[in-house]
C-alpha cells in the first residue's frame, strides 16, 4: 500500500497520483497543504522538513518528498517498459523530457502564470507580468509541439514518465482564461490524455477554492 500525504488540486500531487493510476498501485490519500493544513505539524515535517506536498510512503520505507524523485521511484519499482525502460539511453532519453517538461513547462506555468491569474485578485494582478511568461512558455511549447508532430506522446510512440511531468499541467492550461498560441499538436495530445481514466480521475479535477478574486 502506497500512502500519499497531499490535497488532490495540488498539481505535484496531480502528477504522483495519476502516475499511481496508471501504474495500478494500491493507494490511501490523505488531504494536506493550503486549506487542509496539516503540514506544519511535528508529524509531518518529521516527513518532509519543507513542509510541502506530496509526501509518499511505500509501505514501512522512507518517506519520499519532492514529486520528480516521487515519480522516478514509482518508475523504478513498478513500471515497465516502455513507461521506464530498462535499458540506460532509452530511459535517459524519457528521463531527459520528463526534467525538461518539469523546469520548462510546470516551472514555466504554476507559478508564474496559475498563481497570478487563479490564485491572486484580479485588481493586483500584473497583466504584463503575465503576459511575459505566457510568452517564454510559449516557445517552451513550440518544443513540445514539434516532438509531438512527429510522435504520439513526449518522449516518442509510447506512454512514458515524461508525458506525466508534461501532460499534468495542460488541465489547467487549456482550462483558465489566457491567450494561447497555436499549438495543434498540443491540443490533440491534450485530447488523447483526457481519454485516459486516471488522468480524468486525479488531473481533470476541480481547482475552484484556489481561486481568489
Amino acid at each position: 500500500m502506497i500512502t500519499v500525504w497531499g490535497r488532490a488540486n495540488s498539481s505535484n500531487v496531480q502528477a504522483v497520483m495519476w502516475a499511481i493510476g496508471e501504474l495500478g498501485l494500491a493507494y490511501e490519500r490523505h488531504d494536506v497543504g493550503h486549506r487542509h493544513g496539516g503540514n506544519d505539524t511535528a508529524e509531518f515535517l518529521a516527513m518532509n522538513p519543507n513542509g510541502t506536498v506530496p509526501v509518499v510512503r511505500d509501505a514501512d520505507g522512507e518517506p519520499l518528498w519532492e514529486s520528480a524523485a516521487i515519480l522516478r521511484y514509482l518508475a523504478w519499482r513498478y513500471g515497465e517498459p516502455p513507461f521506464w525502460p530498462a535499458e540506460l539511453a532509452a530511459r535517459s532519453h524519457i528521463d531527459k523530457w520528463a526534467e525538461w517538461a518539469k523546469l520548462n513547462i510546470a516551472g514555466g506555468f504554476t507559478a508564474p502564470i496559475f498563481w497570478r491569474v487563479v490564485r491572486t485578485p484580479a485588481k493586483e494582478r500584473d497583466e504584463a507580468a503575465i503576459a511575459a511568461a505566457l510568452a517564454s512558455l510559449g516557445r517552451k511549447l513550440d518544443i513540445a509541439e514539434v516532438q509531438l508532430r512527429n510522435h504520439a506522446f513526449l518522449a516518442g510512440h509510447d506512454f512514458t514518465l515524461a508525458d506525466i511531468q508534461f501532460g499534468h499541467i495542460l488541465h489547467r492550461y487549456f482550462d483558465i482564461e489566457i491567450e494561447r498560441p497555436s499549438h495543434p499538436a498540443i491540443e490533440s495530445y491534450y485530447d488523447r490524455l483526457a481519454e485516459r481514466p486516471a488522468y480524468r480521475e486525479h488531473v481533470m479535477i476541480s481547482y475552484e477554492d484556489l481561486k481568489v478574486g
